[in-house]
């Protein structure tokens, strides 16, 4: 589905920039607020909306904390480098060659505070106005990058039959002049991975099309976010682009952080992997945002990546109670979809999320009210469940979706099996 989306906001009097006035909402933000209005008023709600971790319940790794704490002592407080420190550039690719077989110079390493001024950078590189970009729906914020380049989006709608990962055949037929193909894997916000065959197959496609391309034409280029790549449960791996066809390093570039594999999404420390000559633009446009990981958790970071033993040591507990979190709920839908209610999930694969699905639209109420479409269903398990979670149609699926992304993030184990009664309950209320 390829199309250019812009629609007219109208400010009152006041009028600003195209951009301004054409950015979408978050979706996410919106909910969040009415979350935080019913928790003030004394609601129980329980909240897995929010791709983040509450601090009591997954602490960033204790190696980590102190090297960064001792980075402030010893005063490193000025500018780091644009590119990043050269110290934690030299971990990163160290990291990467042991943990993911990836061998990449610190001059193809890029550190910024986190991913998103990554991606930020990678499309103000690559793409100029009007040029097609592809990215599954659901997928986060793509649509949102697209945008601020004024780019032609082109849809690649995802469904259950393929967990929610785009199908290389669907891929295919869009690629010709297309400039970038956004991935991610493990996918925000399913939890679901691509197949080591499918991804394969993309990176061939992508291959053939730019040995297609003529000299002077902009070659087509993967955005491979793979932030959750360390969390796969069971006999779930991880793939990656550059590892299944090596000549996809001339066209891929990887983001990555601590954020989500570490707990330290407050901690603002990303990186890219890819061709120096991206790496230099994207430091070019970086250095004029100025968004710079901070100095002392730079400097943090470089030493614990180089700490092997408490990296395992804290992946292991993590992904241990990550997965039990998951896997309890997902076991908790199943006995409700057994019942005959209207929901459904699929086995958690990755990540910190659970694809769930609240098929209600066109049911009633005790009260008789119809919840005419999926933001009714929505607004209901928030109000009579206390559940809240994260739509599809939030990260550009269809608005009739029945689909939700549920995060872990903040989950108390204690609290799973309170918020699966409540949920049958408001549920075996409609009629």
């Amino acid at each position: 589905m390829e199309h250019t989306k812009n629609q007219t906001v109208t400010t009152g009097k006041e009028r600003f920039s195209q951009l301004a006035e054409t950015l979408i909402g978050s979706e996410i933000i919106k909910l969040s607020g009415e979350i935080k209005e019913k928790i003030s008023q004394g609601a129980q709600i329980y909240n897995f909306t929010i791709g983040d971790f509450d601090p009591r319940i997954f602490p960033i790794p204790s190696q980590l904390e102190e090297e960064i704490i001792n980075a402030y002592r010893e005063h490193f407080t000025n500018y780091p480098a644009a590119e990043g420190n050269a110290d934690l550039r030299g971990a990163i690719a160290g990291f990467v060659a042991e943990k993911e077989k990836l061998r990449y110079a610190p001059s193809e390493i890029l550190v910024a505070s986190g991913g998103r001024p990554l991606i930020y950078g990678f499309f103000r590189t690559v793409a100029d106005k009007g040029d097609k970009i592809i990215y599954a729906v659901p997928s986060w914020n793509n649509n949102h990058y697209t945008h601020f380049v004024e780019g032609r989006h082109c849809e690649i709608p995802a469904s259950a039959i393929n967990n929610f990962m785009p199908a290389p055949g669907d891929i295919k037929p869009h690629l010709k002049g297309a400039v970038i193909l956004a991935l991610c894997s493990p996918q925000n916000p399913t939890g679901t991975t691509f197949t080591r065959e499918a991804l394969e197959n993309i990176c061939d496609m992508v291959l053939e099309e730019n040995a297609s391309r003529k000299n002077g034409e902009k070659k087509l280029y993967v955005l491979y976010d793979q932030m959750y790549w360390q969390l796969t449960y069971g006999d779930i791996r991880h793939y990656d682009p550059v590892s299944l066809r090596p000549a996809m390093k001339n066209y891929t570039v990887y983001v990555d952080a601590i954020s989500k594999c570490f707990a330290a999404t407050g901690v603002r420390v990303g990186w890219a992997l890819g061709p120096a000559a991206i790496i230099n633009k994207m430091k070019a446009i970086l250095s004029h945002i100025g968004a710079w990981a901070p100095m002392a958790e730079q400097k943090g970071v470089a030493k614990f990546l180089r700490n092997k033993e408490a990296i395992e040591t804290y992946l292991d507990h993590f992904k241990s109670e990550i997965s039990y979190r998951l896997q309890k709920i997902y076991d908790g839908f199943l006995t409700l979809k057994g019942e005959g209610l209207p929901v459904d999930a699929i086995a958690p694969q990755a990540a910190i999320y659970l694809t769930i699905k609240v098929d209600a639209s066109g049911s009633k109420t005790a009260d008789g009210v119809l919840l005419k479409d999926q933001k009714d269903v929505t607004s209901y398990l928030l109000n009579e469940a206390g559940l809240a979670v994260v739509p599809f149609y939030a990260f550009g699926a269809p608005p009739d979706s029945a689909w939700y992304r549920l995060s872990v993030g903040t989950c108390k184990k204690e609290s799973i099996g309170d918020m699966l009664q409540a949920l049958g309950a408001a549920l075996r209320k409609l009629k």
